[in-house]
């Protein structure tokens, strides 16, 4: 290659480096450069000391946005003596990932080496498309890395998911964005003002690549001004880069609000529940943090004494989403009228956590009578045997064991005597 050669090679990369994203620019080379999931990475790991011992199998990565799955998966790309293969399975065809599988016994055959198959957004492979990698990664052929948003019980085929191990990243904290945050201002040579940090870090609900997004503009923001204040990125500039209004009050006084709008509603006074609601729409709370927590009461002090009110809470949330402020404080206001004059039950909060003491302690054999029949052998195993359809009976009902021996008396779900529950005869 001539030297004119290599300096069009020199600048292409320098124009690209300049135009690549800063959540890119920021990608972890190490790592200790990877903010949050210390639960997963921190010294003495799991996912660490696989990584780090070049000893990973194949593995699904779950968890929200912008926390870090890609990165993880680079990294290990760094590790391994492996081929490192990554597709997407927005764009990647049954063909793609066919032809992977067939360089993976080409490069074992000819030079002992494994292959690592990164499949991004791997939910969005079909069922078909799944059941293509399942022998290449039942024979170890393939050791898949598999990262996903979505609940890979639900999206990831059974066999693949049992043939590999999960690991569950958690949203960043707000400590973990103002962390990233400082990075990104050190490696862009910009300054902010805190209370930018501040309101960029919590707008950005734990989505780390939307906080250095949203950096990136704020601080083109800022140098667009062209004076002596664009070296520091203010207020403004962050409000101008999200497009939402910073809070009018810390993060103190956001958490102390919004307990004391919960226990208002709980405690059915309609008034208080109001006035909060008021306090937090006037200081530019995100309704759709308000209207997740109403979500979340109509179940947990409400529940069974009246089920509509979580009926109320979602059509309240859904509004939000198609109505928007400042239309929608209505559909809020409806909401905590509603449930702030409901009849209060805790029986179903008391209900699952019971049943989860009980699930967690020790896992019991589901009965052979409830076992699943419908595969060929399951009734030379006594599966199905003895079940009662409830369908049969004259009133669609039957008395029988639904529980392992060790839980069967066990009683999670306790009726108030408020609402609808009170009158509740099972």
């Amino acid at each position: 290659m001539s030297d004119q050669d290599n300096l069009f090679t020199a600048a292409m990369q320098e124009t690209l480096n300049q135009q690549t994203p800063l959540a890119n620019r920021l990608r972890p080379v190490r790592l200790e450069d990877i903010v949050g999931q210390e639960h997963l990475l921190g010294p003495k790991s799991p996912l660490r000391v696989l990584i780090e011992a070049d000893k990973v199998s194949s593995v699904v990565l779950w968890g929200p946005p912008g926390t870090g799955k890609t990165s993880i998966a680079r990294l290990i790309a760094q590790f391994t003596a492996k081929t490192f293969v990554q597709l997407s399975a927005v764009s990647a065809s049954v063909k793609d990932v066919r032809e992977v599988i067939a360089q993976a016994e080409k490069t074992l055959g000819e030079y002992s080496r494994g292959t690592i198959l990164f499949l991004d957004e791997v939910h969005r492979f079909n069922k078909a498309q799944q059941d293509t990698l399942l022998p290449a990664v039942e024979t170890g052929l393939i050791v898949l890395i598999g990262a996903t948003t979505e609940n890979p019980y639900f999206e990831v085929n059974a066999p693949l998911l049992s043939r590999s191990t999960l690991f569950r990243l958690s949203p960043l904290t707000h400590e973990n964005l103002m962390e990233l945050l400082f990075k990104a201002l050190s490696h862009e040579g910009a300054e902010a003002a805190t209370e930018a940090l501040e309101h960029i870090a919590n707008a950005s609900e734990g989505d780390g690549r939307q906080c250095l997004t949203s950096l990136e503009v704020a601080i083109t923001l800022a140098r667009a001004r062209n004076d002596e204040s664009s070296r520091v990125v203010s207020l403004k500039d962050a409000e101008a880069a999200i497009g939402v209004q910073a809070l009018q009050y810390g993060r103190d006084e956001h958490y102390d609000t919004i307990s004391a709008f919960i226990k208002s509603i709980r405690g059915s006074d309609v008034d208080a529940g109001l006035y909060w609601l008021s306090r937090m729409i006037d200081a530019g709370e995100d309704p759709r943090f308000i209207a997740r927590r109403l979500v979340i009461l109509a179940s947990e002090d409400i529940g069974m004494a009246d089920s509509r009110a979580l009926l109320v809470a979602d059509a309240a949330a859904r509004a939000v989403e198609l109505v928007g402020f400042p239309e929608a404080q209505l559909n809020l206001a409806h909401a905590v009228i509603y449930l702030s004059k409901a009849p209060k039950s805790n029986s179903v909060t008391k209900a699952i956590f019971s049943a989860l003491d009980d699930a967690r302690a020790s896992r019991g054999d589901v009965p052979k009578h409830l076992r699943d029949s419908h595969y060929s052998g399951a009734k030379g195993l006594g599966y199905g045997d003895g079940y009662k359809y409830p369908h049969d009976f004259p009133d669609g009902w039957v008395e029988q064991q639904y529980r392992p021996d060790k839980f069967n008396s066990r009683r999670y779900y306790e009726p108030s005597t408020y609402g609808e529950e009170g009158s509740d005869e099972k």
